[in-house]
């Protein structure tokens, strides 16, 4: 019986991927196997050294210690492209909102008092100062072309506008998802010289903090439009909002309310709603649910973002997954154990991603307890676990 601890509500759907007579779901439990989480933090909580993965039903994973747990032997898996389409569909109405004003109309409309007479004089009187612009013929700038960037580019595409990508580190499978005509920026900055909206779907890090700072505001075009339903942090808000005063920005659209920036009369911010549908919930939870459940009863790693991907298919047998340090004669190390113990190995593979390594192997017979013990005792070894055994890994 695997045990998981669950630290957000996690939605039904995915939760039911996880049969009940194998697995004992709670958010409350001792030596949980694994941990399912949406937003909740747990850089500062002690992990039980049960753990053996954490899923994030979603797409990033700044609430989750991802260097510890990688020297833990833990992989991290989260759902890219599971919200996809919720935040593509978010990033066309932000461009709607600021093309139209539609937020600062909203606020208008609402303050009106009188007879319905006064108020429809008051109406007519007032939307011209509302009058905004359509998005065909409008130049799109992507910054990061993963799964939401490129349903966004194909989006505006459809919308009849143009659009500008940059992703240097586009996988093969997003170009092919990508519609041709997308151009190809040759660096950020020119993008942002070249775009009338710029919106960006990278994560938070190091290279991606403050992007949009002071300088390259300048290099913009005037009355330019930001969107920003990635992370906070990524553009520098003070220095867009002396943007907004300057007449620089026409508007800055954003899923991070701040004082600094929720009352501003050129920004819109909504309450993080990038995410907020019941089937991008839905789709997240299913995935890293699946994702889990693969890693914890075969081993298999598919979207972990510190481990590498691995997938041996079961042909009978036992099977025995490794992580590993990436050094070498490590698979040579596990080898002998298991010729030791007289066990033949009837199918291996091996997969390394930066400073990790995993090794998945089946063998004709059951390891004993003692060939694992020794397995595990191997210099650069962070686990082992005997998978399809008659004792759980």
């Amino acid at each position: 019986m695997y045990k998981i601890l669950t630290l957000n509500n996690i939605s039904v759907t995915g939760l039911d991927r996880l049969p009940r007579d194998c697995y004992e779901v709670a958010s409350e439990m001792t030596h949980p196997d694994g941990i399912m989480l949406r937003s909740f933090k747990i850089h500062d909580m002690e992990i039980p050294a049960s753990v053996k993965a954490i899923a994030r039903a979603g797409a990033g994973v700044n609430n989750i210690p991802v260097e510890k747990m990688t020297a833990l032997g833990v992989p991290v898996f989260n759902a890219p492209g599971a919200n996809s389409n919720a935040v593509k569909e978010l990033v066309l109405a932000g461009m709607l909102l600021a093309a139209r004003n539609i937020g600062q109309a909203w606020r208008f409309a609402s303050g009106l008092t009188g007879e319905d007479a006064e108020i429809n004089k008051e109406v007519e009187k007032g939307k011209k100062q509302f009058v905004g612009f359509e998005l065909p013929g409008r130049t799109l700038g992507v910054i990061g072309l993963g799964a939401i960037g490129v349903k966004v580019a194909n989006a505006a595409r459809a919308l009849g506008m143009n659009v500008i990508g940059y992703d240097p580190t586009i996988t093969v499978e997003s170009a092919w998802k990508l519609t041709s005509d997308v151009e190809q920026a040759i660096s950020v900055d020119d993008l942002l010289s070249r775009s009338d909206f710029v919106t960006f779907h990278v994560p938070l890090v190091e290279s991606t903090s403050n992007m949009i700072n002071a300088e390259r505001l300048k290099l913009m075009k005037r009355n330019a439009v930001l969107l920003n339903f990635a992370r906070s942090g990524i553009i520098d808000d003070a220095a867009a909002v002396q943007a907004l005063d300057d007449g620089r920005l026409y508007a800055y659209i954003c899923d991070f309310p701040s004082n600094l920036l929720k009352g501003h009369p050129r920004c819109i911010t909504l309450p993080h709603l990038g995410a907020s549908t019941a089937e991008a919930e839905e789709n997240c939870a299913v995935m890293v649910a699946d994702q889990l459940k693969d890693y914890l009863e075969n081993g298999n790693i598919r979207n972990a973002v510190n481990f590498p991907r691995i997938n041996l298919p079961r042909n009978g047998g036992f099977r025995i997954a490794v992580v590993n340090s990436n050094v070498p004669n490590m698979v040579g190390q596990i080898s002998t154990d298991l010729a030791e113990a007289g066990l033949n190995i009837v199918d291996m593979l091996n997969k390394s991603r930066d400073d990790i390594a995993v090794t998945l192997l089946d063998t004709d017979k059951e390891p004993p307890a003692e060939t694992i013990a020794a397995i595990a005792k191997i210099d650069g070894v962070l686990s082992v676990r005997c998978l399809g055994c008659s004792r759980k890994g």
